[in-house]
């Protein structure tokens, strides 16, 4: 099985969370959204040494997100807005079904959609 990583997701491999150790071996893809959404992450938390380290030792796949994408994942924010779902984790999902990958998060507004593995 392959995964879409979302930012929850590969934060949570960085933290060394025990629920995402079975996932530690994949090939990260994801796009550069959640790049930067990690990587800001990692600079308000830690520092760019940590930053950089993590982008450089991870082994990250970037899909590319053509206009469908974003023209199916504002639909898809649309019809769930009360939800509050980001651009990012939208285009995830989306990119996700797309191609035939699980998109894998924490996010709990995600919990219960299809197509989704959902790691606390």
């Amino acid at each position: 099985m392959k995964y879409f990583f979302d930012s929850y997701a590969i934060i949570e491999i960085i933290n060394q969370n025990k629920n995402y150790n079975r996932f530690t071996e994949f090939t990260l893809i994801t796009n550069t959204l959640h790049l930067a959404e990690v990587y800001y992450f990692l600079l308000r938390t830690h520092n760019e040494k940590t930053a950089d380290y993590w982008i450089r030792n991870l082994l990250f796949t970037f899909m590319h997100i053509p206009h469908k994408i974003s023209i199916k994942a504002s639909k898809f924010r649309y019809k769930y807005k009360k939800k509050k779902l980001s651009y990012a984790d939208c285009i995830g999902y989306v990119t996700a079904l797309e191609n035939n990958l699980v998109f894998l998060t924490g996010d709990s507004k995600f919990k219960n959609k299809d197509n989704v593995e959902f790691v606390k």
